[in-house]
């Protein structure tokens, strides 16, 4: 993919191109979008508008990570609604399927269809990886899931969160030390090469 020929066409108002682009970045987009709001409706719609304001606000583009520019219009499109949410308080509720019945994996975590005992502890892994994630501070919890899950470079995530790399590097340092100290308490969840050293070998 010719990004740069891409974003050049799309400048000039061919959609053509710029879906090209959305369809390079769309799933890292939503993925961050649901982990930052633990709410795939949410996280859809997020997605949706950050694409928009990224479209409209092409000329502001100046080079450089396009993929990090875009990312920074996903996590600001989550801080809007995450602030919106503290405005309007809601009832957290599990998210159900079709049927009404909650749905107890979350999205965001890969299915490699494990046997039934490994999807049980998985599915337990799972509510404990996002009980934590939730708990971290929002500047921290962005951070840590465009690093440690997407895979951004910490240029990359400065760019995104506009944030100069020392900042990057200090809340990715103290967001994985509140992620410990919070799978410390589901240790036994743990596959053992996670597990503290004094534990192990007990």
């Amino acid at each position: 993919m010719d990004e740069a020929a891409l974003i050049q066409s799309a400048r000039t108002g061919d959609l053509n191109a710029f879906n090209r682009l959305v369809l390079e970045y769309q799933d890292m987009a939503f993925n961050l979008a649901a982990r930052m709001l633990n709410d795939e409706d949410a996280a859809a719609d997020v997605t949706q508008v950050a694409f928009l304001s990224a479209y409209r606000s092409l000329d502001s583009f100046r080079g450089g990570s396009f993929r990090a520019w875009v990312m920074r219009m996903v996590s600001n499109a989550c801080y809007d609604e995450l602030r919106r949410r503290k405005r309007r308080p809601t009832i957290s509720l599990e998210p159900v399927n079709e049927d009404d019945e909650e749905i107890e994996s979350p999205a965001w975590l890969a299915d490699d269809a494990p046997s039934p005992e490994d999807q049980m502890e998985r599915l337990e892994l799972d509510h404990a990886l996002q009980n934590c994630l939730s708990g971290l501070p929002e500047e921290f919890r962005s951070v840590v899931l465009m690093v440690d899950v997407e895979g951004l470079d910490y240029q990359e995530v400065s760019v995104s969160i506009g944030k100069p790399l020392g900042t990057v590097k200090s809340r990715l340092a103290r967001a994985r030390l509140k992620m410990r100290d919070c799978l410390s308490q589901y240790r036994e969840l743990l596959p053992s090469v996670f597990r503290l050293d004094d534990e192990v070998t007990q």
